[in-house]
Parts: C-alpha cells; sequence; structure tokens
C-alpha cells in the first residue's frame, strides 16, 4: 500500500540528488498523482494507444517502468494474440514493488498479457522487435549527450506499424511562457497539499537529475534518431506525451 510522500517535509541541511531508492518507492504513487498534472490520464492512455498500436505476437516495452503503472494500463487494453510485456528499470526497490503489484492485478483479473520484469539500464539493453515502446518520465533522466543513440536504437527496434510514446516534462524557449507553466506547477502542487518547504527542497534534489528539454527539441531529435512523424497528443501545464512513428 502506497504511503504518504512526506519525504521533503522535513528541512535537510544538504539535500541529496534525488534516487529512486527504498523511501521513494513506499511514496511514489501518491508522489507521482501530487506531482505530474495529466499523469492517471496518460498513463490510461498509453494502454489505449498501445491496443492500437500493438501487432500479434510482438513485445511491448515499458521503459523505466517503474512500479509498471504504463505495463498495467497496456494489460488492460491491448487484446493482440500472443503479445507480452517486458518492464524494466534499473531501480532494484521498483522491480520488486512492481513484480508484487502485477501479482495483484493477476489475481484480479484473468487472461491479461505475460509480463517479464527486467531490472537494467535501458542504455545497454538488448532489444528485441516490438511493435511499442513506451518512455513514460524516463528520457528526461538519461544523459542529454546520450538521449540521441537511445531514441535511434529503439527507433530500430520497432516493427512496422508500431510506435514509440514519450512522456516528459517540458522546458520552454520563451522565458515568460516558461516562468509561467512553472509557477501553475508550484500551484498544481500546493494545491495537492505540497509545503513551500517540501516543493523547494524536492526542485533541489532533483535540478542534477532531471534534465528537460523543449517540445523542438524532442521533435527535431526523434527525426534525427529516425521517426518519420512526431505527433503530440497531451499536454498539461508543462508535461506532455509524444506519439513517434517508425
Amino acid at each position: 500500500m502506497s504511503e504518504s510522500d512526506r519525504i521533503f517535509a522535513q528541512p535537510q541541511t544538504q539535500v541529496p540528488d534525488f534516487t529512486f531508492n527504498e523511501d521513494v518507492v513506499r511514496v511514489f504513487p501518491d508522489m507521482i498523482k501530487r506531482s505530474v498534472p495529466g499523469y492517471p490520464t496518460i498513463v490510461e492512455n498509453i494502454g489505449v494507444l498501445g491496443a492500437r498500436f500493438a501487432t500479434p505476437n510482438s513485445v511491448l516495452y515499458d521503459l523505466g517502468c517503474s512500479l509498471g503503472a504504463v505495463t498495467q494500463a497496456l494489460r488492460r487494453h491491448v487484446k493482440s494474440d500472443g503479445c507480452r510485456v517486458i518492464g524494466v528499470d534499473n531501480s532494484a526497490p521498483m522491480i520488486e514493488r512492481c513484480g508484487e503489484y502485477l501479482r495483484a492485478q493477476d489475481a484480479m483479473h484473468q487472461e491479461l498479457l505475460p509480463v517479464e520484469l527486467i531490472e537494467a539500464d535501458i542504455l545497454k539493453l538488448d532489444l528485441k522487435p516490438c511493435s511499442l515502446i513506451a518512455l513514460n518520465f524516463t528520457l528526461q533522466f538519461i544523459a542529454p549527450e546520450q538521449r540521441l543513440e537511445l531514441l535511434t536504437r529503439l527507433h530500430s527496434a520497432l516493427l512496422p506499424g508500431g510506435a514509440l510514446i514519450l512522456s516528459e516534462k517540458l522546458r520552454f524557449a520563451d522565458e515568460q511562457e516558461h516562468d509561467l507553466l512553472t509557477d501553475l506547477h508550484i500551484d498544481f502542487k500546493r494545491a495537492n497539499g505540497y509545503s513551500e518547504l517540501e516543493i523547494a527542497q524536492k526542485r533541489t534534489a532533483i535540478e542534477n537529475v532531471m534534465r528537460p528539454d523543449t517540445l523542438d527539441t524532442h521533435r527535431e531529435r526523434l527525426l534525427a534518431a529516425g521517426f518519420s512523424k512526431v505527433v503530440p497528443w497531451f499536454q498539461c501545464l508543462n508535461f506532455a506525451s509524444l506519439i513517434a512513428l517508425p
């Protein structure tokens, strides 16, 4: 059961860089719901999109799967024969808890897609041919200089008719636009019960770890990686999700 996110509720002399450790895993569902506007809509609709792009007897990847929210959505929606989901994360606590959540899903539903969970660095992953790849708020934690190479490898693994779904926090080239949407995001966090201290300390913890790009940067990089079309399908404040077609 998820706990309330109180990780940054007490003053810290030195705020360490954010990591997906056991403390974060315990509160992650609460943290993500209160921090990322539109997150439930994105997750559920990745399942719907998956049902459109999944081809029979193919692999569906959830890269940076965390607790498996996207994996569960794909299992709810994709009905193509012979498909299976591979969830990958480099956090051992995430993979362990993700397995618990998936076993609970299995207990409530029948005839769901089989799942394989892998603890691995997605930069070193041996990719299988696949019809769907979800990168749901994952690329922003990859070093910027490694992003194009990763996306190029993902494009090469996609089967004809497949798709990459990329969800990311955005930054904006226009300073006023960036400041407005940043302030609105902080308002969103306040409305969800985070204190000024929690907001400030979380920002300090994550600023060296998560490096967002502009929408134009994402589009140009995806096209450079070999994708033929990039279609934004969702945005709420400074969070967005894109469909990239091979």
